[in-house]
């Protein structure tokens, strides 16, 4: 292949994943600048308002928490300074916020993905959700304790700003889309740039004694780092192959799985909710460091979980089975 032809079907791929998040984001945006001049949002916001307070945020966010969960990172992150004015939230606030929606998000499409691998699509979405809300719950309160981060946020991309005049809003809402693109450009770029020169296989060599920490280890280790850099398409779909095959045990499997729900696409996503002004050690640093000792706790657990248990509400055969006919 050509160099002309890689880099046309490169921005071709990053174009096409575009349009989706265009069809999805626009319309929710949209509406949820309705709802939120309607006084909707702060109808629904007192709903929210228990698990915010836990770890120490708006009520507000809980509604760009769950559209997080079910449509993903960019579907959330044009929302925030829409329900909550930029000059009323900290580093903190955004960081905590970053680290929550890193967490779990995209939910019906990552785990379904995650279920064709054979682990058992609620315990892994409940291990997702009751994580990102623990270590939310946990820096909240070290940031708190601390007064670390606790100066007033300064994004480098302002997503949106809620704004008096719907064609200012509008207008608002284009600049994001331009930039969402530039953002996804500059990403797959450098991501690509990252595998030519070997430096990707080499991060993900480097970090295989961390993963055994986890409790994960040989084949399984490495397509977890594949997962952990380049998201849980590539590390869970290649999970699927392994599993069909009956190269990597189903516990490892049900391991890679869990800890790639909690630490993957780690550069494109911390880039993004860096770039709203969230603390790099915050959403990255503590967020591996919570999905490793996690991890190493689930692993223990599993290997004092009879076989029958495993099968019957941890790991799906017959998932795997359907999937090698």
């Amino acid at each position: 292949m050509s160099f002309l032809s890689f880099i046309r079907r490169n921005t071709s791929q990053t174009l096409g994943i575009y349009w989706v998040l265009v069809r999805i984001t626009v319309p929710i945006a949209i509406l949820t600048e309705l709802l939120s001049r309607m006084g909707a949002v702060k109808a629904v916001a007192p709903a929210f308002a228990p698990v915010m307070n836990l770890i120490g945020l708006p009520p507000e966010l809980g509604l760009a928490w769950l559209t997080g969960m079910l449509v993903g990172i960019w579907g959330a992150i044009p929302l925030v300074f829409t329900l909550i004015p930029v000059s009323s939230l900290s580093v903190a606030d955004v960081t905590v916020f970053s680290a929550l929606i890193l967490f779990a998000h995209g939910l019906p499409i990552e785990q379904k993905i995650i279920q064709k691998a054979g682990p058992g699509m609620i315990a892994t979405t409940v291990l997702r959700i009751v994580g990102g809300l623990l270590y939310a719950f946990m820096l909240h309160h070290v940031l708190s304790a601390t007064g670390w981060l606790s100066y007033p946020v300064d994004p480098v991309w302002l997503p949106m700003s809620a704004t008096p005049d719907w064609g200012d809003y509008a207008w608002g809402l284009a600049e994001t889309m331009v930039w969402m693109l530039v953002i996804l450009l500059v990403l797959s770029w450098g991501l690509e740039i990252l595998k030519v020169t070997g430096l990707m296989e080499w991060m993900m060599k480097a970090l295989s004694p961390v993963l055994r920490l986890a409790g994960i280890r040989g084949e399984a280790g490495h397509l977890t780092a594949i997962g952990l850099f380049l998201g849980i398409s590539y590390g869970a779909g290649l999970l699927i192959r392994e599993a069909q095959s009956g190269s990597v045990a189903p516990r490892q499997i049900f391991l890679s799985c869990v800890f790639m729900g909690f630490a993957h696409s780690v550069i494109e996503d911390t880039i993004v909710v860096m770039s709203l002004g969230a603390n790099l050690h915050g959403v990255l640093t503590g967020r591996l460091v919570f999905a490793v000792a996690a991890c190493a706790v689930i692993a223990a657990l599993l290997r004092r979980l009879p076989d029958k248990a495993f099968f019957a509400q941890m790991f799906r055969m017959g998932t795997m089975e359907a999937a090698r006919r």
